[in-house]
């Protein structure tokens, strides 16, 4: 059961694998998915490493996974030794040294990310970029192993830009933004349904409803944005429903309702005319933008130029521009 390094003697790597992963997911089920075993398998590795060690790791609870106070402190060090390991193999593995790859959430690199792209490509022209556009890049309930990055110890030359909460145990993580959702709909939409002065004449319009967040906790709410916005007595139920927020910025542009949108992802087409933010109210998102490295790849110069380059990005002023045409009646 154990290996022999340098003198010191240690439980086999598998153990120590399982043991961090069923402890960032504090589930065997999920553990064992990442690393592609059976959960039974999962919890013999987890029972050899707590004989070795001769305390309990984890607290079995009949509908939950607790760390014990000896697997609390043993997380940390086990964790900075992985990731040591890997950094290690990944000074001298033999890999395409100018591919990165990109994961991204698909609002976030139709919108954002790839308008963006050709500024990075005229500074690293040698550098190739492989763009992944996942949901699973967007926080769940879940936190299964669909919706987390590859582990690091396999990823290779990848980052990703997250939707969530911004909490990622073992990995590098810079905040991107912080944004907002605004209304917007198209312009022949406001001509043809008339001004939104009063609670009144909502009643002519068609709300989209955005699902693409899992966490239904966690999505933008029309009855909060009327709130913050002074009205009062406006039934919001109504109107289409859209699991994907790329979906629902098509359906305003098609005139098909209002649509609450976050500020980043429309901006160039609020300033292009093509959708038009009837209101200076925004709504804050329980979400956040984040770029998301494992931590065995943050030195590597490829991965650090594009990270300074992606926070460059993030931190040019881009401030909402409200329509100012009578065609909204009146700001909230």
């Amino acid at each position: 059961m154990t290996e022999t390094v340098m003198g010191y003697r240690l439980p086999p790597l598998p153990a120590l694998r399982a043991f961090e992963a069923a402890a960032r997911h504090l589930s065997f089920k999920r553990a064992a998915e990442e690393l592609f075993v059976t959960p039974a398998a999962v919890s013999l590795q987890i029972k050899a490493l707590e004989a070795y060690v001769g305390a309990p790791l984890f607290r079995r609870l009949p509908r939950a996974l607790e760390l014990s106070e000896h697997g609390r402190a043993m997380l940390p060090r086990v964790r900075e030794g992985l990731d040591c390991l890997a950094a290690a193999v990944e000074l001298v593995r033999d890999r395409p040294e100018g591919l990165l790859t990109i994961h991204a959430p698909p609002s976030f690199a139709q919108r954002w990310l790839v308008p963006r792209l050709s500024r990075f490509n005229r500074l690293h022209p040698d550098v190739e970029l492989s763009l992944a556009s996942d949901v699973c890049n967007i926080d769940g309930l879940g936190r299964g192993a669909e919706s987390l990055l590859t582990d690091p110890r396999e990823a290779g030359s990848a980052v990703a830009v997250r939707f969530g909460l911004g909490d990622y145990p073992g990995f590098c993580r810079d905040l991107l933004l912080a944004p907002g959702y605004v209304v917007v709909c198209s312009p022949e939409l406001l001509v043809r349904t008339g001004p939104l002065a009063a609670s009144a004449d909502w009643g002519r319009q068609v709300f989209i409803h955005d699902e693409s967040i899992p966490d239904e906790a966690m999505r933008p709410s029309w009855a909060e944005w009327f709130r913050l916005a002074g009205f009062v007595n406006v039934d919001v139920s109504r109107g289409p429903r859209f699991s994907s927020a790329v979906l629902v910025l098509e359906a305003a542009m098609g005139g098909q309702g209002l649509a609450l949108a976050l500020w980043p992802l429309v901006e160039a087409d609020v300033r292009s005319g093509r959708l038009v933010m009837p209101f200076a109210t925004m709504l804050p998102s329980r979400y956040v933008y984040s770029l998301v490295v494992p931590e065995a790849l943050v030195e590597r110069t490829l991965v650090k130029n594009f990270r300074a380059w992606l926070l460059a990005e993030a931190e040019v002023p881009s401030l909402p521009v409200r329509h100012e045409e009578p065609l909204s009646g009146g700001a909230a």
